[in-house]
């Protein structure tokens, strides 16, 4: 157990949430970016439509508790929670955090998600090296970077054939009304699973750092006034908007229709809830993404702008080796007091 001052341990609770509100205000385009580009609804409409939603996971993870699994893989599954100090969580929170401004900024739509598990490598293995890594948690974490645009990309686009062929007999005008409710209930439940996997990921870093300064008692677990704080963090966040951001996903990578938003969405919502039910901490940004290059393909491969779809991948693989960077440098920063 390390010891810190109750002012300390509540500004560092302070911090994290700070990370989420900014992981909502970051990732607001996850979940709009293809109801504002396709004029389903207004931005201020989609921005409180989205953190509504976004809070609504509360309630869903209330009634299916084992959605929170996200949670103990960031607070147990990357860094050994024996090992971890309140320095390495000020030091990976500031990494992650610092790459979201630096990206939020230049309008890139990096991951929140793995900057924080960056920061959390870095400063980890900063304090305690490579042998307090766990492997298990972060391999699949990894492994999920790779697949989840991928998979996200290839269930879009069956999506997108499939209500194709099941709409082929339906008049242009109603296949278009039809697909402007379905898009509507699928960004509903895209804000759903982004909210659920998200705010889970501060979660842990809050309640790895209980546990390590000892006001956790008992089994590792997420206290109810922890989750609670996060989801409404993240949803404040997400009520802030994103719009740089919310512009390169929604009309630069491709131009949407209703049942191209509608498949983006319906692909990226059910690869989130697979991963919050697996444990993994899954980037929201590079599922979309990966579903939104999908539903453009399915029209025609010369829709996408590939040239913004390599800027937003170099930002991807970047991500985790700069935060963890940032991390480390912060976690030694603090070795210096």
């Amino acid at each position: 157990m390390h010891e810190l001052a109750l002012p300390l341990l509540i500004g560092l609770i302070v911090i994290a949430l700070a990370f989420d509100f900014l992981n909502g205000l970051h990732d607001a385009a996850n979940s709009i970016a293809t109801v504002v580009a396709t004029r389903l609804l207004g931005p201020v409409q989609a921005v409180a439509f989205a953190a509504a939603f976004n809070f609504a996971a509360y309630f869903l993870s209330l009634a299916f508790p084992e959605l929170h699994k996200v949670a103990e893989t960031i607070g147990k599954g990357i860094i050994d929670k024996d090992l971890v100090t309140p320095a390495v969580v000020f030091g990976a929170l500031i990494g992650a955090m610092f790459w979201n401004v630096v990206t939020w900024l230049k309008g890139i739509p990096s991951s929140s998600s793995h900057a924080l598990v960056g920061g959390i490598v870095g400063a980890g293995v900063a304090h305690a090296g490579m042998s307090g890594i766990e492997w298990s948690g972060l391999n699949k974490t990894l492994i999920a970077i790779v697949l989840s645009p991928l998979l996200g990309m290839f269930l879009s686009m069956l999506i997108m054939l499939l209500t194709s062929w099941l709409m082929k007999d339906a008049t242009a005008r109603g296949a278009e009304r039809g697909f402007r409710y379905l898009h509507l209930a699928s960004s509903a439940a895209y804000s759903i699973s982004h909210g659920l996997n998200d705010a889970q990921k501060t979660m842990g870093i809050i309640t790895v750092l209980l546990y390590s300064t000892g006001h956790l008692q008992g089994e590792f677990h997420v206290p109810h006034w922890v989750a609670i704080s996060c989801y409404i963090a993240i949803a404040l966040g997400t009520l802030s908007g994103g719009w740089k951001i919310i512009e390169t996903m929604g009309s630069r990578i491709t131009k949407l229709s209703q049942h191209q938003g509608f498949s983006a969405s319906a692909g990226g919502s059910v690869m989130v809830f697979t991963a919050s039910l697996l444990g993994i901490p899954v980037s929201t940004t590079h599922t979309i993404t990966g579903c939104v290059v999908g539903a453009g393909t399915a029209r025609r491969a010369s829709a996408v702008r590939w040239g913004v779809a390599q800027n937003v991948v170099m930002a991807w693989v970047i991500t985790i080796p700069a935060s963890a960077a940032v991390g480390a440098i912060f976690y030694m920063i603090t070795r210096l007091f």
